[in-house]
């Protein structure tokens, strides 16, 4: 075995033989002992020590996010050789992505919170950027989407591909143009070793979508009208004869078709379709632009893996809440079901790997090796540890999947994050929904959670119904926002105390987003179940939410009113039905004390939402603190906020819920 460690930024990375063969290293690790002192608060709010790992297209060279001393780089190491290539210091630069062009030009995504540039109309919001690093020449430089007679704006709205056409690689990149008055996307081809930038096509819809061939050529394109008289009509055009023609159109308000992508060998075209049972993927073949039959079980993935080069579908996760990676190749199979077996007991994700598929970057997260980072050698059977995710963590709270009733008999599933120091029985307890509310928990290493079961607390993060492990789950949410979506919560509680493993008398719930709404709603329009409630970017008042979405969107009907609409059980901001499920219609039913915390930057729930929930606590009496987070957005992106956030929470809980 090979190791990988991450040192300083002078030596930045060193690899030295152990000489063991393949198999799962491990760490001295997280068995609870009667010792066990908890790590500092900072170590869960900064931002990760390594993050984002990306392979090369060979698999040579490895680039990441490394924080060392409060600052981060980003980092690049040639793993043949074991020596640095280069480092760029990136600050509080908000990071999203890192992908490789070629061997020597790494691409950097990050966002940043803007008014559209001059010449074009919204709203603020988060816009995504893209800047090329040449790691030889260590040049960086803004990737130009600028292109004459064109009124472009310099961002990325869509996935980035790459395909080498020629000998030549190319970058395909969705951005932004401007059409009377409205920004809509644009496919743009990309030379960064030349000065060529071009328009491939031009979408006519806020939706639209292309589909790459190995060659770089599109194969289709995809067009869904999201507002104005024809909104919900969706169209598919395939290349055929050197035109783009089209083979499939119909009408859909609600969940259009997904073009997925390329099948396996690129003879179909998969295009998933929501049906009364679920989300199905249907190959459109085009030989004949003829319609296969539905694929069945294993075949259909909530997060397609795919050939980098070619965008064919090569394999996937097939169920959110599982991260079970499955590859139609069976010797790729074989091998990916060798790593399982050597991390038996771990939970094993894909993160990144090399166009031949002979490398492999996976983060493994458990009770022997923690949270760490893996680089996989299938020609040396190598495995060789690259980091930890979060230096100075060695003991982990144990998380473990459970299950329980709701009141009406629906299954929930979900996660309990247990103390490391304590047995299972009698424990405070928090419950932290998660945001979307189309998402789910799936067991992962999550620092919110590590962080307050550290401190004592049991952990359970639900998949209530509206989350997405599955589209009967997500469907029941339907209607049932502030309703039986804030029950399945509560029944959790119970649940858990039936076990004996909380105590009823010292329960709290924490959330943000729409997990933020969730607490104020468990002490709003529910009582006498929680004695502390904490909501960070939650919504408060729903018709001031749909009303700003409108108007950021400049349309009253909208593709986000109605997905809205659907979970709220209403037809719009004045609904009168919007009163009986907002926190701040219901202050006066609060009885414990709420702390709320919001980013200023915030443009997904405005920072009004808290400080007017704010307002209204306070008129009715009620213990109350805001905390706003000045230049945060919605995602908590920088080290400083997200660690006083969370030492905020910490003091709150144990201020009014202390651990027994």
């Amino acid at each position: 075995m090979k190791r990988l460690i991450l040192r300083s930024i002078t030596t930045a990375m060193a690899i030295g033989s152990m000489g063991i063969g393949f198999a799962a290293a491990t760490t001295a690790n997280s068995a609870p002992t009667p010792g066990y002192v908890p790590p500092p608060l900072a170590i869960y709010g900064e931002l990760p020590t390594v993050e984002d790992p990306a392979l090369s297209p060979s698999g040579n060279r490895i680039a990441l996010i490394d924080r060392q001393d409060g600052r981060r780089y980003v980092l690049v190491t040639d793993l043949v050789s074991g020596k640095p290539l280069a480092a760029t210091r990136i600050g509080d630069t908000k990071v999203r992505e890192l992908e490789w062009y070629d061997e020597d030009h790494l691409l950097i995504r990050y966002s940043a919170t803007a008014y559209p540039p001059f010449g074009f109309y919204g709203a603020e919001q988060e816009w995504s950027f893209l800047v090329s690093w040449n790691i030889v020449k260590n040049r960086v430089r803004q990737v130009s989407m600028r292109v004459p007679i064109y009124q472009t704006l310099n961002v990325v709205l869509g996935p980035i591909e790459r395909r080498v056409v020629n000998g030549r690689t190319k970058l395909f990149v969705v951005g932004a143009y401007l059409a009377q008055s409205r920004v809509l996307p644009a496919l743009f081809s990309i030379d960064l070793r030349g000065t060529e930038t071009q328009i491939v096509d031009r979408g006519n819809t806020l939706a639209a979508q292309w589909i790459l061939d190995a060659r770089g050529r599109i194969a289709a394109s995809y067009e869904y009208r999201t507002r104005g008289a024809k909104q919900g009509d969706w169209l598919l055009r395939v290349r055929s004869h050197g035109k783009l023609r089209r083979v499939a159109s119909g009408t859909a308000v609600l969940d259009p078709p997904d073009v997925v992508g390329f099948s396996e060998g690129g003879r179909s075209l998969l295009v998933a379709f929501d049906t009364l049972q679920g989300w199905t993927w249907k190959p459109l073949r085009l030989a004949d632009d003829s319609w296969g039959a539905t694929l069945g079980a294993g075949k259909t993935f909530s997060d397609p893996t795919r050939n980098p080069l070619t965008g064919q579908i090569i394999g996937g996760v097939l169920d959110p809440s599982n991260p079970r990676q499955v590859f139609f190749d069976p010797a790729l199979q074989a091998r990916w079901s060798a790593l399982i077996d050597a991390y038996s007991g771990e939970r094993v994700d894909l993160v990144s790997y090399s166009d031949n598929l002979q490398k492999f970057v996976i983060r493994v997260f458990g009770p022997h090796d923690g949270d760490k980072y893996v680089l996989v050698d299938w020609r040396t059977v190598d495995s060789i540890p690259i980091g930890s995710v979060y230096h100075g963590l060695s003991t982990f709270a144990p998380v473990q999947p459970i299950t329980y009733a709701a009141a009406d008999g629906l299954k929930i599933s979900g996660f309990l994050t247990l103390p490391p120091d304590r047995p299972a029985k009698d424990l405070s307890l928090v419950v932290l929904p998660h945001g979307g509310p189309a998402a789910s928990d799936d067991g992962d290493f999550n620092w919110w959670a590590q962080a307050l079961a550290s401190r004592g607390y049991a952990v359970l993060q639900p998949n209530y119904r509206g989350s997405d492990t599955s589209n009967a789950l997500l469907r029941a949410g339907f209607g049932e926002w502030g309703r039986q979506m804030q029950t399945d919560l509560s029944d959790g509680v119970h649940s858990l105390v039936a076990r004996g493993i909380a105590n009823p008398r010292r329960v709290c719930i924490v959330g943000a987003s729409y997990g933020g709404y969730a607490a104020l709603a468990g002490v709003t329009l529910q009582t006498g179940i929680y004695r502390c409630a904490v909501s960070v970017a939650g919504v408060s008042d729903l018709e001031r939410f749909l009303e700003w979405t409108n108007d950021r969107m400049m349309a009253n009907r909208n593709e986000f009113t109605r997905y809205w609409d659907r979970y709220l059980g209403v037809t719009g901001p004045k609904d009168p039905r919007l009163a009986s499920i907002s926190p701040i219609d219901h202050v006066n039913a609060v009885s414990v004390p709420v702390l709320l915390i919001h980013g200023r930057d915030d443009v997904v729930v405005p920072y009004s939402q808290s400080k007017e929930m704010a307002k209204a606590l306070k008129r009715a009496g009620k213990s109350v603190r805001l905390i706003s987070l000045p230049h945060e957005d919605h995602w908590l992106s920088h080290s400083v906020t997200r660690e006083r956030m969370l030492k905020a929470v910490v003091h709150f809980l144990e201020r009014h819920d202390p651990p027994g």
